[in-house]
């Protein structure tokens, strides 16, 4: 990529990665384009089917690294998300779903310091809302079937109000539980991933144009600017880890919150 720009005078200056960077589409262009990031999420989806297929097939005693490392995962999602906030009477209908989510999210964050492919899928905001509508419909499902349509809408209102407040509350609630939650729970992952990998391609491509394309001191403040994405990178690998733990635990709220039975 280019991130050189003609400035006044005909000077050329450095032209900051921006939004553009992430479209970035590799056939076609517009709504039906083929974009890497649907590569990205095309492969990862057939390399996880394969791994976890091939790992669970035979499972053995003595697990080999493939196996210790899927089983570390089940059982993090299992015994310290799902189990843990669902409920050990509840959680398992919930569990194959809060591991899918937890190792795809993951995954795709991960491929965000993946060398070759440096693309977290979900920077691409429309990931996020399609993987936090499958929860949506999970949780609100979950409690429809439960309670019943009347039943689900009464629930967002707690008993014993006096009846002036009844109004004001349900409508604060409902848009808590029906918009606030969808749309924060999208925007936090898609957040998170869009801006750590805006900020780690300016260090780098800030750096490179520091370091090869000045005079001076600042070619030195090149080498700082690379210095300091190595650093904003470690911290990323932290967030994208963090990132999909934190959406499995907001997909167990919710859905603990729609089994409970005093919803």
């Amino acid at each position: 990529m280019n991130y050189l720009a003609a400035g006044g005078g005909g000077e050329e200056g450095f032209h900051a990665p921006g939004i553009a960077e992430f479209w970035q589409p590799l056939v076609g262009n517009g709504a039906f384009a083929l974009t890497r990031s649907m590569v990205v999420f095309a492969a990862v989806a057939i390399i996880l089917t394969v791994v976890l297929l091939r790992v669970t097939k035979k499972l053995e005693l003595v697990p080999s690294k493939g196996q210790f490392l899927v089983e570390s995962g089940y059982s993090l999602v299992r015994n310290g998300l799902a189990r843990d906030i669902i409920g050990a009477d509840k959680f398992k209908p919930f569990l194959p779903l809060m591991f899918a989510l937890f190792t795809v999210v993951l995954i795709n964050n991960l491929m965000g310091i993946m060398p070759f492919i440096n693309f977290p899928t979900f920077s691409r905001i429309g990931y996020a809302i399609v993987l936090t509508a499958i929860v949506y419909f999970t949780y609100h499902g979950v409690g429809i079937a439960r309670l019943g349509l009347f039943g689900w809408l009464k629930s967002f209102c707690p008993p014993g109000l006096p009846a002036w407040v009844v109004p004001i509350v349900w409508i604060i609630e409902f848009l808590t539980y029906v918009v606030n939650r969808p749309l924060t729970m999208a925007l936090r992952l898609f957040g998170n991933m869009f801006a750590g990998h805006l900020m780690i391609m300016v260090f780098v491509f800030g750096g490179e144009y520091l370091l090869f394309s000045t005079e001076g001191f600042l070619p030195v403040t090149g080498v700082l600017a690379y210095v300091f994405s190595l650093a904003i990178f470690l911290f990323e690998v932290i967030v994208q880890c963090l990132q999909a733990y934190v959406f499995v635990l907001l997909a167990c709220v919710y859905i603990a919150g729609a089994v409970a039975d005093e919803h």
